[in-house]
């Protein structure tokens, strides 16, 4: 029984892994490097930390990572205020339907708490969701699973009673890890298949995810014996 749900943010939410990659394309050629699409999809859904580190095996220690994370993230700020913050087909929809019908709602990414909230804020959706856990609030980042089980903890279900929803290799990898079904809606990459494998589903939009809900709930609702009159 699904009680709770759990999204990852940047690729399942927001449209803006592509703006991201986009954006180092641009600042690295400034360097005379090349930032290429396989490599950045090695970092998506991983920590700061984590992405670091991949960042300084590919390029060298004395790479200006933090200036330039700086540099694409207040890019990306500056369009999503000039342009609004680019949401996901379907998701308004599906965080309807969940608040309508009781589910647990919570945000678990790797991305910092200071930037999920100000993007939560500027896209209107801070009110959909009952909690959050973000990158720089777990000592281990995805794949690793603590995010995940984390996130179950702060909606006081067990893994199995809840569901991740997941755009990136290291957010199944770290949802399989913690034992909590997974949907995957891919966003720059379709998994490789073994993480394929570690999926429950992969669809197309959140749109199907809120179908699927919507049938779960229906055959549950007719399976309920019938109060009698």
């Amino acid at each position: 029984m699904i009680r709770a749900v759990i999204f990852d943010m940047d690729g399942l939410m927001i449209d803006s892994e592509r703006m991201a990659y986009e954006g180092y394309v641009v600042e690295c050629a400034k360097l005379g490097l090349t930032m290429d699409r396989g490599f950045y999809q090695t970092v998506m859904g991983t920590t700061v930390a984590v992405a670091a580190q991949k960042f300084y095996d590919r390029f060298g220690a004395s790479f200006p990572l933090g200036e330039l994370v700086d540099t694409v993230l207040s890019h990306m700020d500056d369009r999503f205020e000039k342009e609004g913050v680019p949401l996901k087909k379907g998701l308004k929809e599906l965080l309807t339907y969940l608040k309508a019908n009781g589910y647990k709602t919570v945000v678990a990414t790797s991305s910092t708490r200071d930037r999920v909230d100000k993007i939560l804020q500027m896209a209107g959706l801070t009110g959909y969701f009952d909690d959050l856990i973000c990158g720089d609030e777990v000592e281990k980042g995805k794949p690793d699973p603590e995010v995940f089980l984390r996130a179950c903890q702060k909606a006081g279900v067990q893994p199995q009673d809840a569901l991740v929803l997941e755009d990136s290799e290291a957010g199944i990898q770290a949802a399989f890890s913690a034992g909590i079904p997974v949907i995957c809606v891919p966003d720059m990459k379709y998994p490789q298949k073994e993480d394929e494998e570690k999926t429950d589903m992969i669809v197309d939009s959140l749109l199907d995810v809120l179908e699927l809900l919507q049938r779960i709930d229906m055959q549950a609702a007719k399976s309920r014996p019938r109060k009698e009159k």
